[in-house]
Order: C-alpha cells, then structure tokens, then sequence
C-alpha cells in the first residue's frame, strides 16, 4: 500500500528543523531523466527562502503533478528561490561516463551553481561526495523535503521542454508524449526506425533496437554533422 502524502507543513519540516540547527541556506538537489533511455539529464538544485514566501503553491514531488501545474510551481519556485541553478547533461556524456557517475557529477555541479552557497544539501536518494558543505541524501526527499520538491520541479520541467524541442527534430519518436522514458508507443517506434542520436546507445534496449534495425537493412543512427553515430558497448539496462 502506497504511503498516505504527507502533510503541507510536513514538506517544509526537515528545512525548519536544519534551520534551528543554524543552517539558514539548505539547498535541495534532484534530478529528471534517469530513466529515461533518451534525452538528456538534468539536475537542479534550489534554496527556498524561510517564512511565508517559501511556501510555494502546490509544490510537491515533480511526478505527482500535472503537466500544467509543474509549469505553475516552476514560475513560483524561479520567482521565489533565493538561488537555483539547472545543469543538462547530454546524451554523449551519458553513454561515455555511464549513468550513476554522471548522475552524481550533475548533482554536484548544480549545487555549485549556486549563486548563494548553502549550509546544507539535501539531495534526492543519492549521496554526493565532493561537496563543501555537509549533506544528507534522504529516500523520497522531493516528497519529504520542501528544497528537493522544488529541484525536482526545476529538473523536470526543464527537461520535458528539452524533450519536446526533440519531437521537432525527431517525429517519429514521438518524445513530446513519453519524453525519452519507455512506453509501448516508444518501444514500437524504436523497433520500426531503430533509435537516434538522442537514444542513450550504452542502455541494452537501445542497443538491441539499433542493431536490429541496421540487420534488416536500416542506416545506423547519424549525429547532427551526418556522420555514424559511435555507439558504446551496452553495459546498462532499464528495468
């Protein structure tokens, strides 16, 4: 049974506990596209200010809102955060360093893209070494914690738009409506064109999906500049 939300104030309690602890700048991090197999990855990282005005509007965990009302808790989240910075990974970086090396670097990056350094970092299930300040990587933080709520809120928003500007560029696939993640949609256009450059080549799917295409005939996937996109040897799966 899935655990009941928590309550509003709830979500703000870990931050107003830091804060009596004398942390007054407690930064959330998260991220949007892990699993996905195209696309990009990107972390964010926020400082909600203490009070009233950090009390966003139906800010809560990015993947239980709507489409529409994450575009309105990002306005509010970008028009209230003491600081927050975004950072994207590309696809190439993705399939040359592998995922969770990539994933925990885009962490740390986007905490130092700060403009305001935190006291503190909460980060979203993943520890993050490397960082100057102390940190705690809380389960479910963007369900539990008000700062990596509005991260996730920044990461997800910034990539479904990411992802859309990639439908214009690649139609077939159709990654406005499933945004790189794996659906029975994705799955039938990956197995009829075979993937794009915008396909993560070290996830295992991706790789079968492509060889099978270039088996019946299909041309491998091209870069932007036309040439044989270089793939990796597949070494990642999605479950």
């Amino acid at each position: 049974m899935a655990a009941p939300p928590r309550a509003p104030d709830a979500l703000w309690s870990m931050e107003g506990s830091l804060r009596r602890r004398g942390f007054t700048a407690v930064a959330g991090a998260d991220e949007a596209g892990r699993g996905a197999c195209a696309g990009p990855l990107v972390a964010a990282a926020c400082i909600l200010p203490a009070g009233r005005r950090g009390r966003v509007p139906g800010l809560a965990d990015s993947k239980l809102l709507t489409a529409a009302a994450r575009e309105r808790v990002y306005a509010e989240v970008v028009a209230r955060a003491v600081s927050w910075s975004v950072v994207v990974v590309d696809v190439p970086e993705l399939d040359e360093r592998g995922m969770h090396v990539t994933n925990i670097e885009a962490l740390r990056r986007a905490v130092g893209g700060l403009d305001v350094p935190p006291d503190y970092v909460l980060t979203d299930g993943f520890p993050v070494s490397g960082l100057a300040q102390p940190t705690l990587a809380v389960w479910k933080g963007d369900r539990v914690a008000a700062c990596v709520a509005a991260a996730s809120v920044l990461a997800k928003v910034t990539r479904d738009r990411m992802m859309v500007d990639l439908h214009r560029r690649f139609p077939h696939y159709e990654f406005d409506v499933h945004k790189g993640y794996i659906t029975d949609l994705h799955t039938a256009a990956l197995d009829r064109f075979g993937p794009c450059p915008e396909h993560r080549h070290r996830f295992v799917n991706v790789a079968r999906a492509r060889d099978a295409h270039v088996a019946r005939g299909g041309r491998p996937p091209m870069d932007d500049d036309g040439r044989v996109h270089q793939s990796p040897t597949p070494v990642e799966s999605l479950r």
